[in-house]
């Protein structure tokens, strides 16, 4: 074998080496990419598909986005599917780290809220200990359960309440103690209907204080709570029926109606205009989807960041909570552990066919979800293509190295021929010929 043949029928010894230098290069990416996405799955920030799969374009498009769990967000916008999901995650954290009674207490007060409120108060005045027995909360709990009440524990040093205080409610305690300044109308409001007992400045400030502490304790409420009031109550979210007539249209359903024109505008986009048109629809759509997805988003994320500040050192060394091998968790999976395996098949030089036939079909399936077809607007980004493009580039060369021998060239395969077959004696008796060109310098079948 020359270095650089001239002969049609003969590969030199200079493509041998070029072809095997592919055929590892490709391999290299392939590991590396792999790899890298599956480290990335112990940090905060880890790898998946869900953008690319989610923002598929062309013929296949529905297909590769049905492969998401939710592309839309329209599941985390239904309430009953959204509390199902976190359900799901706290019943997998608490088994997982097998948390201690006090940890399921604590998560479960994150989830469910408090059920009742302290602010520290080192002592309640004897004038208000009357004012505060006769306090009354507004009108606005169902019978059946416990009154509503505000209390002070004198052996904890604790002022509690057992309901979430409103705005009214908050104004009427701070009155119990005198006019507050810093609580303006609604401070006088619940002057005007409180008897004020003689208290000095310091008493009046230490109540006002614990009256806030208090009230922004009841503010805060649980991951559950939130979500039935972004899902379930809010009017501006889901808008407002007077007399079974819709009088207002709920920003939730205003997102949908944006989403089922765009969808159906899509099917029918062929010009650059219309694709231009339908890029403005969708950041539109985008940022309304951020509107109402990421505070749900956020909040579910602080919910687990927060759940895993309850645990232990030795429970921490447990690792990350598994994620369920289903839908797109399997696919990402799926697709890391074939970049990986399949590239370390192509540096070493085995099963070369089958690995180069497998890594194709894979760059293939890249490739389709935003083909750089006519008719198909491009995916933003500085790369523009028509028809080829890189993924569909490397799809090709892998199928030109299928059908070489590379791997018999420099590879295992090299040394698996010789260890099944190469040892063998042909029917005249004389040794078979070597398989591999470099070797014997015979030219490539």
């Amino acid at each position: 074998m020359t270095l650089v043949s001239t002969r049609t029928t003969n590969i030199s010894l200079l493509a041998c080496l070029l072809l095997v230098l592919l055929r590892v290069s490709i391999g290299w990416q392939f590991l590396y990419e792999g790899l890298w996405k599956l480290e990335t799955q112990k940090s905060a920030k880890p790898w998946t598909s869900e953008g690319y799969l989610a923002n598929a374009r062309g013929p296949f498009r529905d297909y590769f986005r049905s492969l998401v769990d939710d592309p839309d967000g329209l599941k985390r916008l239904d309430y009953d599917a959204t509390v199902a999901r976190v359900e799901d995650w706290k019943s997998r954290f608490e088994s997982f780290y097998a948390l201690s009674e006090d940890q399921r207490g604590k998560l479960d007060q994150m989830w469910q809220g408090s059920s009742s409120f302290r602010a520290r108060l080192d002592s309640l005045p004897a004038g208000l200990e009357q004012a505060l027995a006769q306090f009354e909360p507004s009108r606005r709990y169902k019978t059946g359960v416990e009154k509503p009440a505000v209390r002070y524990d004198a052996k904890t040093k604790l002022l509690t309440a057992n309901f979430r205080l409103i705005g009214e409610e908050k104004a009427a305690l701070d009155a119990l103690a005198g006019p507050n300044p810093a609580a303006g109308e609604a401070g006088a409001a619940g002057e005007a209907s409180a008897a004020v007992p003689s208290l000095t400045p310091e008493e009046q400030r230490a109540w006002w204080k614990a009256v806030d502490r208090l009230y922004e304790e009841s503010g805060k409420l649980g991951l559950r709570e939130r979500l039935q009031v972004w899902l379930q109550e809010d009017p501006a979210r889901l808008g407002q029926v007077v007399n079974n007539r819709q009088e207002r249209l709920g920003e939730i359903e205003v997102y949908r109606k944006m989403l089922d024109r765009y969808n159906s505008e899509w099917k029918t986009a062929r010009t650059d205009y219309q694709f231009q048109h339908q890029d403005r629809r969708y950041a539109d759509l985008m940022a309304k989807r951020a509107e109402l997805v990421g505070p749900i988003d956020g909040s579910i994320r602080e919910f687990e960041t927060k759940a895993l500040g309850l645990l232990e050192v030795s429970q921490l060394q447990r690792g990350q909570l598994p994620v369920p091998f289903a839908g797109l968790r399997r696919v990402d999976l799926t697709t890391m552990w074939l970049l990986a395996g399949l590239g370390l098949l192509l540096i070493l030089g085995l099963f070369t066919r089958v690995s180069c036939l497998a890594a194709a079909g894979l760059m293939v399936l890249f490739y389709l979800p935003q083909p750089p077809w006519p008719g198909v607007p491009e995916p933003p980004g500085p790369e523009h293509s028509l028809i080829i493009n890189k993924n569909l580039i490397e799809a090709i060369a892998l199928l030109a190295l299928a059908f070489l021998p590379t791997g018999q060239w420099i590879g295992l395969d090299a040394l698996l021929g010789r260890f099944f077959g190469g040892g063998r004696r042909r029917s005249g008796g004389s040794p078979s010929r070597p398989a591999t060109p470099l070797a014997a310098g015979a030219p490539a079948r």
